[in-house]
């Protein structure tokens, strides 16, 4: 067993370490407070081949995994998760194509999103079906060789910026609650039909827009289906896959708000010594870091796993966990670096606050934290995870 990165690894983490403290640092508050999207970040990325990690190298990317997305995506979180939500959606909305997808889709679809030529979105949630997937009520209904879409989407990141949609729709009876009767299809933004509705005014993860996408009547060729008609259970790998993704936003917002914390007490006089001198802080940055790396090594187990395809159900614990316990703490460290500034971390003029705001969005997206918690008391229950 070895717990060190394989050198190509250890590279890529280098270098996007040093990127995101000379590039996306200076930019996080500024992202954060004109909400506009950071077109020369993404261009950034584009130019160093991060849009491309998660990607094989036949469809145009650098073969890194989901391994190599996870620590992109933890040393950008450092400083801005808005930054850090740019390459998560390099793999939320190709996974079911890479997973399931045919050879044509993968190169007219991931190619581009990989090279940076494009830019995708995933639809799953709606109004009333957010952790009730089954309950959605956007229907696809079959028409000679086309389906015909009509409903709309929510809470869909990057949905303003996204040339393709992977959208998942009721195949089967509007009432229906049976996993054969959803399925998923590749929808393009120029399809007559397709319109971005409202964008969420969101309390933090600010500068990609978060919005509605309206779907009336929008025709779309059967060779967009992704996978088979009746595709519940490859939405289902889609996320699994995409835990470690999320952890790894949870565990680099968490190292870069105690880190910020660390620095300002090292600093900051009182009682005739700095913060960081008495034995109460420093007993409350250990417990934190060692939750930090505990964190870190569920996340990074899980991107091994899920590199290895191990996303089935069986696999389902060791994923969620990830990313329960990794963005859980992510609310708690950004909770505690803002308490550790006292008054000074409640202002505008620290990080601190902006950390705290963007931190909840993860135990929320993607999975709540309860719905997690379901997952791994399931594969409790039915011995996939046990230790006997």
């Amino acid at each position: 067993m070895d717990f060190s990165l394989p050198p190509e690894l250890a590279e890529l983490q280098a270098t996007v370490r040093k990127l995101a403290r000379e590039r996306v640092a200076p930019r996080a508050r500024e992202i954060d407070e004109a909400d506009e999207y950071p077109q020369d970040l993404f261009d950034l990325f584009v130019e160093t081949g991060l849009t491309g990690l998660c990607v094989p190298e036949h469809l145009g990317g650098s073969g890194a995994g989901i391994f190599g997305l996870t620590l992109a995506i933890e040393e950008i979180a450092k400083y801005s998760n808005a930054a850090s939500l740019m390459l998560l959606l390099t793999r939320l909305p190709t996974g079911p194509l890479l997973i399931a997808g045919t050879e044509e889709q993968q190169h007219r679809y991931v190619t581009p999103v990989a090279t940076g030529a494009q830019r995708a979105a995933f639809g799953l949630s709606e109004p009333q079906a957010g952790s009730d997937v089954m309950g959605m009520r956007t229907r696809a209904v079959p028409d000679g060789d086309d389906w015909v879409i009509t409903g709309a989407k929510c809470w869909m990141s990057g949905v303003r910026q996204a040339d393709w949609y992977c959208v998942f729709a009721k195949t089967g009876a509007p009432d229906s609650r049976a996993h054969d009767s959803i399925t998923g299809f590749i929808v393009e933004r120029s399809m007559p039909g397709v319109s971005v509705g409202s964008t969420d005014r969101k309390m933090g993860v600010r500068g990609v827009d978060t919005g509605e996408l309206l779907l009336d009547g929008v025709r779309v060729p059967a060779a967009n289906v992704v996978g088979e008609v009746g595709g519940f259970r490859l939405a289902m790998l889609g996320l699994n896959a995409m835990r470690p993704i999320v952890a790894a936003r949870g565990i680099g917002l968490a190292e870069g708000a105690l880190m910020y914390a660390v620095e300002y007490a090292k600093e900051r006089a009182a009682f005739g010594r700095t913060i960081a001198d008495f034995q109460g802080f420093q007993w409350k940055v250990a417990e934190l870091a060692a939750e930090i790396e505990a964190a870190r090594l569920l996340t990074y187990r899980a991107a091994w796993m899920a590199d290895r395809g191990e996303f089935t159900r069986e696999h389902v614990p060791f994923l969620s966990m990830a990313k329960y316990y990794a963005t859980e703490l992510a609310v708690k460290v950004s909770n505690e670096a803002m308490q550790m500034l006292g008054a000074a971390g409640y202002m505008k003029d620290h990080m601190t606050e902006l950390y705290y705001r963007d931190a909840k969005q993860l135990t929320i997206v993607e999975g709540t934290s309860q719905i997690q918690l379901g997952l791994i008391a399931g594969g409790v229950m039915r011995g996939d995870l046990w230790w006997d």
